[in-house]
C-alpha cells in the first residue's frame, strides 16, 4: 500500500494533509525519515508520526451528530445522505451506518466497517438501549408516560416496555430497545400526540456529549459496549 494511503487510513488526515506531514519530515519508516508518498509499506513496517507509533486500523468506528435533512443511507440519487457529512479525513470505503435515523431526526449515529459489531448492536436478542430526546406538540401527562412505558399499539404491534423521563411538560427522554420504523413517532401518536422534534442522544454506551451538529468523531470499539 502507498504510504500516503496508509497514513490517511490511519486517520492522520486527508491525502493533502498527509503530503504536508511528509513534506515536513514528520514521518519515519523503519527508523528513517520518509517524505515520498509513493513508498510501498505494510503493517510489518514500523511507522512513526512525530516519533509516536501509528497503527493501521482494519476496523474503524465513528460517531456523528446527524443534522436533519439527510437520509441514513450510503448512497441515494434523489436525497442527501449522511455520508456527505463526513470530513475529508474519514475514509468512507466499506463504512456503513449501524441502524438508521429518519431524515428529519437529529442525533447520534454510529458508522463502522465491522459487520459483527453491527449485528451485535442491532440484534433484537441483545436489547440494546437507545435514548431519544422528544419534543411533542401537546403536553405529555403522567398517565401517558406510564402508557408509553408499559407498551402501546403502533399499528398491529405492541411496543416492549420502555422508560420515560420527564424533561418539561411536553418534553421527555424516551428509552427503547427496539428499532421499529418510525417507532418513537408512532408511540407518541398512540397517546394522541405528535412529535415535533426528535434527537437520539444515546446508543448502547455511546453518548453525544457536547458534540456539535454535523460533527464526526472517531472512537474505539471499547467505547461502544
Amino acid at each position: 500500500m502507498r504510504l500516503d494511503k496508509y497514513l490517511t487510513e490511519c486517520g492522520l488526515g486527508s491525502r493533502s494533509d498527509v503530503k504536508k506531514i511528509l513534506k515536513n519530515r514528520e514521518i519515519k519508516v523503519n527508523g528513517k525519515i520518509e517524505f515520498s508518498p509513493k513508498l510501498n509499506v505494510s503493517t510489518a513496517d514500523e511507522i512513526l508520526y512525530k516519533n509516536e507509533m501509528i497503527e493501521y486500523k482494519a476496523t474503524r468506528y465513528y460517531i456523528m451528530n446527524k443534522p436533519a435533512g439527510y437520509i441514513t443511507a450510503t448512497e441515494d440519487k434523489r436525497h442527501k445522505t449522511v455520508m456527505e457529512i463526513f470530513p475529508e479525513w474519514v475514509i468512507q470505503k466499506n463504512l456503513f451506518p449501524v441502524g438508521r435515523l429518519d431524515k428529519d431526526t437529529e442525533g447520534l449515529l454510529l458508522f463502522t466497517n465491522d459487520g459483527p459489531i453491527s449485528h451485535e448492536l442491532l440484534s433484537p436478542k441483545k436489547h440494546v438501549d437507545k435514548i431519544y430526546y422528544v419534543e411533542a406538540e401537546k403536553n405529555i401527562t403522567d398517565e401517558e408516560m406510564k402508557r408509553l412505558e408499559l407498551g402501546v399499539d403502533i399499528g398491529g404491534y405492541i411496543t416492549k416496555p420502555s422508560k420515560c423521563e420527564r424533561v418539561d411538560e411536553n418534553k421527555i427522554n424516551l428509552t427503547i430497545n427496539e428499532g421499529r420504523f418510525h417507532q418513537v413517532k408512532k408511540m407518541l401518536h398512540a397517546v394522541d400526540n405528535c412529535v415535533t422534534y426528535l434527537k437520539r442522544i444515546k446508543f448502547a454506551e455511546l453518548e453525544l456529549g457536547d458534540m456539535k451538529i454535523g460533527e464526526v468523531r472517531e472512537i474505539s470499539v471499547e467505547e461502544i459496549l
